[in-house]
């Protein structure tokens, strides 16, 4: 079980690694751990997520109450909703990665069959129609895809990935704009044709082994 401290330090890396790959800009995206007392870290308001300080972060209560720390993000909301809903998930990831979010403006369904090792993080992933930045809607409307997705698109707006714990959400980010990029690729070399995805029995191994 991490303590504390090294929690604080995970997000501040791993909130450093999504601006290095340019999956946030400005002051974008928020992350957020929940502690075994059930308690939140999460990223601060107006903070860069490639320069923040352990000591910065915010701690808030189950119910969202700040107990210490700067003034919580604005989009706490969608993350404690997560926690609410999945006794099971620990962190989430929330991030505007072009590629995925450009996908789904683009209105089609997110290719996930493509790629294996998405299958394999996934499933599927649903895209959540649009809500402002910032207002308590965003956690609205992600509600309805929470109860199985590691993943949602939020149209117009980013991506949220949840995991166990934060290094397992922050890769499924890497992972979600990775399969968007190939995506893109695979749509231009297809030149209209129907892009191919794994075969079942690929799938089906997949399952197998783990």
């Amino acid at each position: 079980m991490l303590d504390e401290k090294t929690v604080r330090e995970a997000i501040c890396t791993f909130g450093h690694r999504l601006w290095l790959r340019g999956m946030v800009a400005a002051n974008d995206g928020n992350i957020s751990v929940r502690l075994p007392d059930g308690s939140v870290l999460c990223t601060p308001a107006g903070v860069s997520k490639g320069f923040m300080e352990p000591d910065a972060l915010s701690k808030l209560s189950a119910d969202g109450e700040l107990l210490s720390g700067a003034r919580q993000t604005s989009e706490v909301g969608m993350h404690l909703e997560v926690y609410r809903l999945r006794t099971g998930i620990n962190a989430v990831v929330h991030a505007h990665p072009a590629a995925a979010t450009g996908w789904a403006i683009g209105g089609r369904e997110f290719p996930v069959g493509i790629l294996a090792e998405a299958v394999a993080a996934f499933g599927h992933v649903p895209v959540a129609e649009y809500a402002t930045p910032g207002t308590a809607r965003v956690a609205d409307v992600v509600r309805p895809h929470l109860g199985t997705a590691n993943a949602v698109l939020l149209m117009n707006h980013g991506a949220m990935t949840l995991g166990e714990d934060l290094e397992q959400a922050y890769y499924r980010m890497e992972v979600l704009e990775h399969v968007a990029q190939t995506a893109l690729a695979a749509v231009q070399a297809a030149a209209g044709a129907p892009l191919q995805e794994v075969p079942e029995a690929g799938l089906n191994e997949i399952s197998d082994h783990g």
